[in-house]
């Protein structure tokens, strides 16, 4: 299980911080999580396992079941990860500003912490 705080976790691949206290109590504890996400809470128990499993953002898959992909409108420069439908895990790199390509995108291999924002519907 994830470790409570705002700070990255030691110890992970990718470094994972979350946007409140309150997140990551939620995430840290299967009580919690259960009753704040429901039938959600075993997918994104997987999903964060899958985030704290690779060595950096471009290996997290981009074809389901995780489907990672970049967001655009309200949430420009964050990803997301797929739950149960429409249920989406949303994150952003940590670095400020996230490294870059020379086409201007994100560069994937070189993103090694990120910032897990909230678990929502945002369709």
């Amino acid at each position: 299980m994830l470790a409570a705080g705002l700070s990255a976790l030691p110890g992970n691949l990718v470094d994972i911080s979350f946007r409140s206290k309150k997140l990551a109590n939620i995430l840290n504890s299967e009580s919690l999580l259960k009753r704040e996400y429901g039938v959600n809470a075993p997918v994104i128990k997987v999903r964060l396992a899958t985030l704290e499993a690779v060595e950096c953002l471009a290996e997290v898959p981009t074809t389901p079941p995780e489907r990672r992909h970049l967001l655009t409108g309200k949430f420009t420069g964050c990803y997301a990860v797929d739950l149960r439908h429409p249920w989406r895990l949303v994150f952003q790199p940590a670095e400020d500003p996230p490294p870059k390509k020379r086409d201007g995108g994100h560069d994937l291999q070189k993103i090694t912490s990120i910032v897990i924002l909230d678990i929502l519907d945002y369709h």
